[in-house]
This record gives structure tokens, C-alpha cells and sequence, in this order.
């Protein structure tokens, strides 16, 4: 029988209780915001691949601890915590549209850096 995780030692951060699906319906959910975003924006292109390569990762690695070793990026909890605000963030950049074009030019020197 395998152990059953008790706490995630975080707190405020519950136990998942089924963390591949959760995992696979946020994941979903974001690749579906990203494909009504232009196929050349940056976010959109680099969002896209982290996100395949975990949903990916999510179906083929059925074992939790070795899932959260491949991602890499905390407890599997995290993962799902991180997928949620990934999530929020897709849906405010299909609402800001920040690929479309400024609507005046930019103050000469705004982007020079060092100042």
C-alpha cells in the first residue's frame, strides 16, 4: 500500500485529494485560453510549451512524488496552486491584449536602460 500524504507541511495549503485531474483540467483550461490569443504572441508561444510539456508530464507519470520531482516546482499542490494563477493570468491577457499595438508611441527614452 503506498503512504498517504497527511499534510503538505504549508500552511493554509490543503492535501489534493486527486491531483492528476485537477492538474489535467487546469491545464486544458488554460491551453484553450491560449488558442484565442495570435499564434505570435510571446505568451502565448512560451505558455503553451510549459504547459504541454507538464500536461504530458501529468499523463504519463502516475506516481505523485516522482510527478513532482519531473515538474520541479514544489509539492504537487503548489503545482496545482501555480496552474490556477497561470490560469487567471491567460484569461487578464486575453482581456489586456498586450500583442495589439500601443495606441500612442511610447515618451522618447522610455525603454533606455541604464538611465
Amino acid at each position: 500500500m503506498a503512504a498517504v500524504k497527511v499534510t503538505t507541511g504549508l500552511a493554509g495549503l490543503a492535501v489534493a485529494t486527486n491531483p492528476h485531474h485537477t492538474l489535467g483540467v487546469l491545464y486544458s483550461k488554460i491551453q484553450r485560453c491560449l488558442q484565442k490569443m495570435p499564434a505570435d504572441a510571446a505568451y502565448r508561444k512560451y505558455t503553451e510549451q510549459i504547459v504541454s510539456e507538464r500536461q504530458n508530464l501529468v499523463k504519463t507519470i502516475p506516481d505523485i512524488s516522482k510527478l513532482e520531482k519531473a515538474i520541479n516546482c514544489g509539492q504537487i499542490e503548489e503545482v496545482i496552486m501555480q496552474a490556477g494563477n497561470e490560469l487567471s493570468l491567460a484569461r487578464k491577457m486575453l482581456e489586456w491584449k498586450p500583442w495589439d499595438p500601443l495606441v500612442q508611441e511610447p515618451p522618447k527614452g522610455q525603454w533606455k536602460w541604464p538611465l
